[in-house]
């Protein structure tokens, strides 16, 4: 059975992060909107992502703190991991968090969500393959195209035979493996790495670049494998892998190359951690013009309108920086863009980016090496947690501060931090690099005593003073 809806003003596909900005923004301007999911409503985020991953490193990190806490006269200790309950809390935090943050808000602002897979036909129209087995057509002035990215893995040899978990599929675990491969040293893989390894299992990282966290600062990575290394996760960097077999016990070998070396691993699991691609199969894009990347990704212009002038994407599926909050961004924008003919631009040059292993890792702004590369002399401190008060209180001084600043005119151009709380310390150099500020001015300001954000300040007296000397009284 077919039908048509029309009359929309705006029509998107997917529903998380983007897709919820995006008809947020028009209901708001009193906009008629329709929402097509093929999935669970919540996109990424929420359901397999940003939520769930971080409750359980949370929960890693209050076992971690039992076994291994560093203050004289307190003792604490860790029993066995019930994983199945652990994984029931987070599933049930999932569904509170997915009714209240989603259905709930669409239900208040008042647009349908359609279960079904849509696909674009000439007109544009979309066909909607809906769950019930009908179909659907609907007409709309404008469409948006946020249908979010997938965990994706290189072609190696035996690979999709012997079968691996994602990100996702390692949160549904029913059981603790023994022993666990981690392929990918970047954010999801130290945290996912770390993670499993802090409920007992034991854990390699393998990564193909030369570096763990290769794409932050060198000074970062190194203290993140030191950190990886001391807590009894095996590094192996610089290592590509060339096979995957798994035996009838169901155990997986590895073999990898390094420096022209081969050598193998084994492991009761396998977890791919290689990164994300854009969803954009079976979308039709190109019955109406819409073309995609290299990598999958949807191509729009600086206002994220594509080829045809009536289609918009939004989020990760555009390859823009995989973050929910670029994803709201993008979803308001979109609407103003699209409804209003706002004209609106984002500048990402201060976009943060946080790793939420423990140390966290965080930045904002350019390397040291891409500050070269666009030609700006550069003049980089970096600040060993040591020298931070919150550090030395907290017993735990494993960590750096890195500013990278302008050579002359001392104008912030990034900030480095592996550190406790590293997440809240980013937020405030945002601001800062916002506003263009100089490490001068950020040494000047007031900043509140024994907080990890002073840290900040300290590192940007470095340009004028040896921070080694102040007293903690220092202004």
């Amino acid at each position: 059975m077919t039908g048509t809806r029309s009359g929309f003003d705006l029509a998107v596909i997917g529903s998380g992060g983007a897709a919820f900005a995006a008809a947020i923004a028009a209901r708001t301007k009193g906009a008629k909107v329709v929402m097509v999911e093929r999935g669970t409503v919540g996109g990424t985020c929420v359901n397999t992502g940003c939520v769930p991953s971080k409750a359980l490193l949370a929960a890693a990190e209050a076992r971690h703190i039992a076994l291994a806490q560093p203050f004289p006269g307190i003792s604490t200790e860790a029993g066995p991991v019930d994983f199945a309950a652990l994984i029931g809390s987070k599933r049930a935090m999932v569904e509170a968090m997915r009714a209240d943050k989603y259905e709930d808000l669409a239900a208040e602002y008042d647009w349908p969500i359609l279960t079904g897979a849509a696909r674009f036909a000439p007109g544009p129209v979309l066909e909607v393959a809906l769950a019930d087995g009908s179909t659907t057509v609907i007409e709309a002035a404008h469409y948006v195209i946020a249908t979010g990215s997938a965990p994706w893995a290189p072609p190696i040899d035996g690979l999709d035979e012997a079968g691996y978990l994602t990100s996702t599929t390692a949160m549904e675990l029913d059981h603790l493996p023994e022993s666990m491969i981690v392929v990918g040293g970047n954010a999801v893989g130290l945290e996912q790495g770390q993670f499993f390894a802090r409920l007992g299992v034991t854990v390699t990282v393998v990564e193909a670049l030369e570096r763990l966290a290769p794409f932050e600062e060198p000074e970062v990575s190194a203290v993140i494998e030191d950190v990886f290394r001391g807590e009894g996760i095996a590094v192996h960097t610089g290592a590509a892998l060339t096979a995957v077999r798994r035996d009838d016990t169901g155990a997986f070998t590895v073999t990898a190359a390094r420096a022209g070396k081969v050598f193998q691993l084994t492991a009761e699991q396998l977890l791919v951690a290689t990164g994300r691609r854009p969803v954009t199969d079976g979308l039709g894009l190109d019955a109406v013009g819409v073309k995609t990347g290299e990598r999958g990704e949807v191509v729009v212009d600086e206002h994220l309108r594509t080829g045809n002038e009536r289609i918009w994407a939004a989020g990760d599926v555009t390859g823009h920086p995989q973050f929910v909050y670029v994803a709201a961004a993008h979803g308001t924008l979109v609407a103003d863009n699209a409804l209003d003919a706002a004209g609106r631009t984002l500048d990402y040059h201060h976009l943060p980016r946080v790793t939420f292993t423990s140390p966290a890792i965080a930045a904002a702004g350019l390397t040291d090496a891409q500050a070269v590369a666009q030609g700006i002399a550069c003049d980089c401190r970096v600040l060993p947690l040591e020298y931070v008060p919150r550090a030395l209180v907290n017993r735990d001084t494993r960590g750096l501060i890195k500013l990278v600043a302008e050579a002359g005119t001392g104008r912030l151009l990034g900030v480095h931090v592996i550190a406790e709380g590293a997440g809240d310390v980013i937020a405030t150099a945002v601001y800062a690099l916002a506003n263009q500020m100089t490490v001068q001015q950020m040494a000047d300001l007031w900043c509140p005593y024994l907080t990890m954000a002073e840290g900040l300040k300290l590192a940007a007296q470095t340009y004028t003073r040896d921070v080694a000397k102040l007293s903690c009284c220092a202004s």
